[in-house]
């Protein structure tokens, strides 16, 4: 009986410890750029599953909060989209609010919960695939499966799982770089299991210190669509006003 007793122990620390490993390295992950804000502009390029293309130019701004991230997108070519925003920000409960402009409507729309898997603005990025990209740690249950090469790097393979329904997908796995914890690599599975869609950061380059995703591109499986944003500019720690991360900035774009 000691034997058994003994044995299941040992069973149940290797499996602490396996998701206390997973979770320092997603951890590392998430946490590995310091900074206090983001200034962007990047070239979006959303590829049809005949092979036709066509780019929009975005501008995004974010900055922590009270109860976290704030994110606010603004769209500046072509004619069609120019003038829409989006704002999505972390809630205390860890959830996010989002609400966006639309100029043909003239008015903020809040997104609805049961929009949230929904495309962005007709692109292969979800709302949720838009909020999730400061998704916190402890919303997950997070898993090592294994230690594996890719592109030519060592990565840990980790299993991301929601703790809640509220999230579109059932899972994430994730190859995250043994040295820097940079992820490269994540896959979405749908509530079926199924996989559903490919993101990949590649083109990483030392901006202010930090290295940063150049490149990172979406593919939805099946349907043979990709979205790739591509960085043109990126500042680190530069002065954003508060009020851009509010519903008066999305309906006017002007800070006051």
């Amino acid at each position: 009986m000691k034997k058994i007793i003994v044995l299941t122990v040992l069973l149940l620390s290797a499996v602490f410890l396996n998701a206390q490993d997973a979770l320092s390295i997603v951890n590392s992950a998430k946490n590995r750029v310091k900074m206090d804000t983001i200034s962007s502009r990047s070239r979006m390029v959303i590829t049809a599953k005949d092979g036709s293309t066509m780019e929009r130019v975005i501008d995004q701004y974010s900055k922590d909060g009270p109860n976290g991230a704030r994110t606010m997108i603004v769209f500046q070519k072509p004619a069609n989209v120019a003038g829409t925003r989006f704002l999505t920000m972390d809630t205390a409960s860890g959830g996010s609010d989002r609400w966006i402009f639309l100029p043909s409507l003239g008015k903020v729309r809040r997104i609805a919960a049961s929009e949230s898997g929904g495309s962005f603005m007709g692109t292969d990025f979800s709302y949720d695939d838009i909020s999730s990209m400061d998704r916190e740690v402890s919303l997950d249950t997070h898993t090592l499966l294994r230690e594996e090469t890719l592109n030519g790097k060592p990565c840990y393979v980790i299993q991301s799982i929601p703790k809640d329904n509220s999230f579109q997908y059932s899972k994430t796995i994730s190859w995250i770089d043994k040295t820097g914890f940079l992820i490269y690599k994540s896959e979405m599975y749908s509530r079926r299991d199924e996989l559903v869609k490919v993101m990949e950061m590649t083109d990483f380059k030392d901006v202010q210190g930090r290295l940063t995703p150049m490149k990172t591109k979406i593919s939805t499986i099946g349907a043979g669509t990709s979205t790739t944003i591509y960085m043109e500019i990126i500042k680190y720690d530069d002065q954003i006003p508060e009020n851009v991360f509010t519903t008066a900035y999305l309906e006017t774009g002007k800070v006051k």
